[in-house]
């Protein structure tokens, strides 16, 4: 396949790092570590695994800063960006995925060359799990690509970069992968324990795979792959994820207690995990702080107005938000009351409010004599010249303005004046995000053990278990500092099969927050007509009311007295600028990406383009 790696080669940049920093250990004292022959690599188990750990690092997903603006979760910079396709802006030519192979091809050799591999150099049951974690990395690329476009050529083995026609495979039908990807799974599940301690944790354990598994049959039964809604997919998508759950408990995995500290140390709520430290392996967090507390980045992910009120009350009621009602300023100064000092715990673990502390050590960058001493507003006012109002269609300039008391110029101010705060480092301050030295370590968990419950409540609802499908969610929500009740539902009344599935996608979106999984949920249930029914991302503004004085750097939106001063304004649309008026027009008929042509015009006859772009292949077969 003339688009695919056609030689595979040892990386020699992997191996370098894997000797150069272990040059005295024992079976690394290499003369020359810039001409290591490829071979030694399958003789030493050090560097067997070192390679093995390059697909680790070039598929294990980190923090999608930013992602949020997919969907209703957010919006980046200062607006007027909408994303083209989310305006219903598709094109064969911008709208594509492109096949990459590159870790599947490592993956394949290091199977095919870890046969040979003596026991003298790594014992049987080593090689068994390593062949697993390789297989089940294989099996995440493969689902990768085929949830973008359906099927895709399936290439299991080393090719042999001298035989042209062997490197031309045709895409597989999506049935075959999914079948491929299950095999491979299982297959790694078998091999791989149950858990992993010390210098191996965060390596792929029996859960994560069962847990992707499961993940896959789940989409695979959604409307995006199942337009009959075949019942059987259902019943494999249910089984599955009962597996994943009944071996994440075997290995001691759970819902950690504190949803807060998920991201910042080893927990038993991780079933996958990506660890940032520094030098090797730093995260940036800039791009999600107010631009007070960052160095030049822009405001990524602050929260719009669907996000802000899809958080329950404490008691796991939805809040009461009626946009025709905030003109009533008993109704306004409620709302107010709820919104900030009513919500579950996952609100203000995900959410930084502006009027309130914000949870970073910095100093003197705006006035603090102390970390944390004073609180940042990020509010309005309006202008002199200005009608108050509590709707407005735009954010207009021209009548009002950003507050800052610290700084006092607003310039400083986002769109939405809340921000992202979902495993923000809190140890570092404004000056540690210069350079290098951007080394956030707090982690990203790919796979959560509250995902599999998701997952099962959600195949449990479809296959007609709607009591085990609340109680995953009762579980969920209960971590969430949610009170139970009189009636012991944690604040969940749905009762039918569309009520409860409601329910559980209402749960994912505020407990799978910025983690990437909204616009996928909404792609897997087809159901981008909720953005389009949105028609623009709306913003919450807190607004000063006319005749009261700025808020001082003691204030805290969280006292009453302080809320009394403010008003809720909703900004309609939060794309409409002097040069921008954007709404959400996502087409309904494309739900597949294409292949990339250019791609395809190396090898026409075997990679045909998706129906939905003109060519012939069916994602649904």
């Amino acid at each position: 396949m003339k688009y695919l790696n056609q030689f595979k080669t040892v990386l020699y940049l992997v191996l370098i790092a894997a000797v150069g920093g272990s040059s005295c250990t024992k079976g690394l004292d290499y003369e020359n570590t810039g001409a290591i022959n490829p071979k030694n690599v399958w003789t030493d188990s050090v560097l067997i695994k070192a390679y093995l750990n390059d697909v680790y690092g070039g598929l294990m997903p980190g923090w999608q800063l930013g992602s949020g603006a997919n969907a209703d979760e957010g919006i980046n910079g200062s607006g007027g960006n909408l994303g083209s396709f989310q305006q219903g802006i598709v094109d064969v030519a911008t709208n594509f995925t492109n096949l990459d192979y590159t870790y599947i091809d490592k993956a394949n050799y290091f199977m095919d060359q870890l046969v040979d591999v003596p026991e003298s150099v790594i014992s049987t049951t080593t090689k068994n799990r390593l062949v697993g974690e390789a297989k089940f990395w294989r099996a995440w690329k493969y689902w990768d690509m085929v949830r973008s476009i359906g099927g895709v050529p399936l290439i299991l083995h080393t090719q042999n970069g001298s035989d042209i026609n062997s490197l031309k495979v045709p895409r597989s039908k999506t049935s075959e992968c999914i079948a491929q990807i299950i095999k491979d799974l299982d297959e790694s599940a078998s091999v791989l324990p149950p858990n992993y301690s010390g210098v191996d944790y965060g390596r792929i354990n029996r859960a994560a795979a069962l847990g992707l598994k499961a993940r896959v049959l789940l989409w695979y039964a959604s409307p995006l792959f199942n337009a009959t809604n075949d019942q059987t997919r259902w019943t494999n998508a249910y089984n599955a994820a009962k597996a994943a759950v009944q071996a994440a408990d075997a290995g001691g995995f759970g819902l950690f207690e504190n949803y807060r500290l998920i991201w910042y140390s080893r927990n038993k709520e991780q079933i996958m995990t990506r660890q940032y430290y520094y030098p090797d392996s730093y995260m940036n967090f800039a791009p999600i702080r107010p631009i007070a507390f960052t160095n030049g980045s822009t405001n990524n992910d602050q929260p719009i107005l669907p996000l802000l009120i899809a958080y329950p009350k404490r008691d796991g009621s939805p809040i009461q938000f009626d946009q025709d009602q905030l003109s009533n300023p008993a109704y306004n100064k409620q709302f107010l009351t709820d919104f900030y000092t009513n919500r579950d715990d996952r609100f203000y673990a995900t959410i930084w409010c502006g009027g309130t502390v914000y949870p970073t050590p910095d100093v003197n960058v705006i006035g603090m004599t102390a970390p944390r001493s004073r609180t940042y507003w990020q509010a309005w006012t309006w202008k002199d010249t200005a009608t108050p109002n509590t709707v407005l269609p735009a954010r207009d300039n021209s009548l009002f303005s950003g507050i800052s008391p610290l700084i006092q110029n607003g310039d400083e101010n986002g769109v939405t004046g809340f921000f992202q705060r979902k495993g923000l480092d809190t140890l570092l301050d404004r000056n540690a995000l210069v350079g290098v030295a951007a080394n956030a370590k707090s982690w990203f968990s790919p796979m959560r053990y509250a995902e599999l419950l998701l997952n099962l409540a959600e195949s449990a609802n479809e296959t007609g278990r709607s009591g085990e499908a609340l109680n995953a969610l009762y579980a969920i929500r209960k971590r969430a500092g949610i009170a139970p009740g009189t009636a012991t539902n944690y604040g969940v009344t749905a009762t039918g099969q569309v009520d409860i599935r409601q329910a559980i996608m209402n749960e994912r979106q505020v407990e799978l927050a910025f983690e990437g999984f909204r616009y996928n949920d909404l792609r897997r249930w087809k159901r981008y007509d909720i953005l389009n029914t949105q028609g623009t991302r709306r913003g919450l503004l807190l607004m000063l009311n006319k005749g009261q004085a700025l808020p001082g750097n003691t204030d805290n939106i969280m006292n009453a007295a302080v809320r009394t001063k403010f008003s809720a304004v909703v900004i309609e649309n939060l794309d409409k600028t002097a040069s921008a008026n954007q709404f959400y027009k996502l087409s309904l008929k494309h739900w597949f990406n294409s292949l990339n042509p250019a791609q395809i015009s190396i090898e026409p006859d075997q990679l045909p383009q998706n129906k939905e772009w003109g060519g012939t292949f069916d994602p649904l077969q």
